[in-house]
């Protein structure tokens, strides 16, 4: 990753702004940042704290850069399902297939589209269609989502597939030297939203479930901070994604309102 023009947050900055915000003593042991309270259960929950902001982050934007694209896969002759990893992909976007140097885009439809026009293993030719139909059996490990293709393949055609992923999580850096040198996308793109969003959590944490209702003096509620930020990135990441207004990369004008 290149330098960002933003003030990034490393494992070590962001633990030291959650303890300026929260007024949580820090300390620095092995060249890492910790949280101190009485208690000592604040540094215990900053992993899942960190989890929750970027996971939510993660669900309210669909960030641009989880779009990965991933090969490796294959059909194979007379069967008419492909196991992707849960790890692989969060949402599937598009699936094409290679036959020679050319890549043949299928169309998503329903499985039971798929049931009812393409149900007979004994037809085989170039698959059109595909569907999502569920996950495997087995729920205690490695779960596969399965892909289901119509008409059953003739042949075995190697898969590319689009979707999104999970983004690597800070919480992965919370040793030495990382801890003081190493950022992810959402730490230092959307430092402010990540800061937010764990603060959100925390409250939960100090049972201080709405700072401002609490303290009418007090002029920051998290939660509507993070719904305020929320508003800006959501539209900076459609523009990414030229899906902003007229399906562009403009953002939205005041003043012109007519179709582009």
């Amino acid at each position: 990753m290149s330098t960002p023009n933003t003030v990034a947050l490393t494992y070590n900055d962001y633990v030291t702004q959650i303890g300026v915000l929260a007024v949580y003593q820090t300390q620095t042991v092995a060249n890492v940042v910790q949280l101190v309270d009485s208690t000592g259960q604040a540094q215990l929950m900053l992993p899942q704290m960190i989890n929750y902001a970027e996971l939510r982050i993660q669900r309210d934007l669909d960030l641009l850069p989880s779009l990965i694209e991933r090969t490796g896969y294959s059909m194979s002759v007379g069967d008419n399902s492909v196991a992707l990893s849960v790890d692989d992909f969060v949402t599937i976007r598009t699936v094409t297939y290679v036959n020679g140097s050319a890549r043949i885009p299928l169309l998503p439809t329903s499985k039971e589209f798929l049931q009812n026009v393409y149900g007979d293993s004994s037809y085989l030719a170039p698959p059109q269609y595909f569907a999502m139909i569920g996950a495997d059996t087995d729920l205690t490990g490695d779960v596969s989502n399965v892909l289901s293709f119509g008409p059953y393949p003739d042949q075995a055609y190697p898969l590319v597939v689009r979707g999104t992923q999970r983004l690597p999580s800070l919480n992965q850096y919370n040793v030495d030297p990382q801890a003081s040198t190493l950022y992810t996308f959402i730490s230092a793109y959307l430092p402010d939203l990540f800061l937010m969003a764990s603060m959100i959590y925390l409250s939960g944490f100090q049972r201080n479930f709405n700072r401002q209702s609490d303290d009418p003096q007090m002029a920051v509620s998290y939660e509507s901070q993070y719904q305020a930020l929320l508003k800006g990135a959501t539209v900076e990441e459609a523009r990414k994604k030229f899906a902003a207004s007229a399906w562009t990369s403009q953002p939205p004008a005041v003043a012109a309102t007519a179709n582009r």
